[in-house]
């Protein structure tokens, strides 16, 4: 966890340091939107070349060669400091964050028992947030345009090596799985793939370009980490009251409301941007509750997925739901940044608004046309978008789901009786009988 929470700091700094010294430097805002969008780009590479690297060499090993090329990306990117550079950089930052991210997970996954595994999985999501709003702050340490800035970086990712390569605990074994498609899961739950999507496109618009935009308004350096820290807060806040929401009622509503709730509260947001011809509270306000609602968006579609697949298959899901929001994140802040060098930076807001109700339309048409009835109902999770790894942390009931042993003097609960999701090829059809007979609230 203390590595998590080096990691997260020094990454949720570097996010920003790069949007503030870019718009330093005079970079335009589609070229910045391009130069985020890299970063996407080498996470999802690193989903695929990650985990066979960490398999040959071992946990540590991996873990040492990624904070290490990680450590030294983030001074290049203060050395290099040009569009291909930071490209670059970019990239790779993003193969070895995710690198860095698979090997926590997989090790904090064989450390916990059955039982333990629904409170390790909130304890690393508070980390995650929690450290992500404050690397927000680090931007307060020195001037955007110096190099330390990026040197505190590099320390942070080098001091993230201390805790994992100290430790006496056994390596894990990282277990190969295959992947549920982009299309499969489309067939299974259209409305969750079309939602990990939009989220996908929303944030990664929002982290990459966000800072940029709050620059471009006139927040100084102290409100433009107010402006990202409250955001990530609100995602924090927000997420268990509407999942808890999401497990009573039809998941697809749920998103369909919360999409309308974003697209309206960034409205507002571009309102008040445009009246105000600056920074202010109500402004900061309203970027709180858009990360309420936007941050859930993903959660929820995922719920909404594994809710028709069958318990052995949550991990390909997750996966596959992680590379529809990594193709969607990808392009974020490519379109962003597009869109503000066309229309200013308030139209980063407009962006935001646009895309939540073209994702509450279709979720509300899907209501509207096709019935469905959960095959495989599972609780809300409130997920974070690392890598699939961290799926396994949810909480499996039996130690077959964790791709580990049970932990010596550990319960094993009997496997649980799966009820076959329906046979259609998508989910426009309603699931029959054999469905409806499922687990208790189905």
């Amino acid at each position: 966890m203390f590595g998590v929470a080096l990691l997260l700091l020094g990454s949720g700094l570097l996010g920003t340091l790069l949007a503030l010294r870019g718009g330093i430097e005079g970079f335009a805002t589609t070229t910045l939107g391009l130069i985020m969008s890299a970063y996407f780009v080498g996470f999802f590479a690193g989903t695929y070349w990650a985990p066979p690297l960490i398999r040959r060499i071992g946990h540590i090993r991996a873990f040492s060669m990624f904070a290490s090329v990680a450590s030294i990306a983030a001074i290049i990117h203060g050395l290099w400091v040009t569009p291909l550079g930071w490209a670059a950089g970019r990239v790779v930052t993003g193969i070895c964050l995710v690198g860095l991210y698979t090997v926590i997970e997989s090790w904090l996954n064989v450390q916990a028992t059955p039982a333990q595994r629904g409170r390790l999985f909130a304890l690393y999501m508070a980390v995650n947030l929690l450290a992500l709003a404050a690397g927000q702050y680090l931007i307060l340490f020195d001037d955007p345009s110096r190099l330390v800035l990026f040197g505190l970086v590099s320390i942070l990712f080098s001091a993230a090596l201390i805790p994992l390569t100290l430790t006496r605990i056994p390596q894990p074994v990282l277990e190969t799985t295959p992947r549920l498609g982009p299309r499969q899961l489309y067939r299974i739950a259209a409305v969750g793939v079309v939602g990990a999507f939009a989220s996908g496109v929303m944030l990664g618009g929002f982290w990459g370009m966000g800072p940029v935009m709050a620059q471009q308004l006139g927040f100084d350096t102290t409100g433009i980490a107010h402006f990202m820290s409250l955001t990530v807060i609100g995602g924090a806040a927000l997420q268990w009251p509407l999942g808890l929401w999401s497990d009573r009622a039809d998941r697809r509503q749920v998103l369909a409301v919360v999409s309308v709730a974003t697209a309206l509260i960034t409205l507002l947001a571009a309102l008040l941007a445009a009246l105000m011809a600056g920074p202010g509270w109500p402004l900061l306000l309203a970027m709180l509750l858009f990360g309420g609602t936007s941050f859930s968006l993903y959660s929820i579609s995922v719920a909404h997925t594994i809710d028709f697949v069958r318990p052995a298959e949550i991990l390909e899901a997750s996966s596959g739901m992680l590379l529809v929001y990594g193709i969607g994140a990808a392009l974020g802040p490519t379109l962003a940044g597009y869109t503000m060098s066309m229309l200013g930076p308030q139209s980063l807001l407009l962006y935001f608004s646009v895309i939540a109700v073209v994702l509450a339309s279709f979720a509300a048409w899907r209501v509207r046309h096709f019935e469905r009835i959960a095959t495989h109902p599972h609780p809300f999770v409130a997920m974070v978008r690392t890598t699939p790894t961290a799926m396994d942390l949810v909480g499996p009931e039996n130690p077959e789901r964790a791709g580990a042993s049970p932990a010596p003097g550990a319960p094993v609960r009997a496997p649980a009786t799966d009820v076959e999701p329906p046979s259609a090829d998508d989910d426009d059809v309603e699931p029959g009988p054999a469905a409806r007979s499922g687990p208790p609230g189905s």
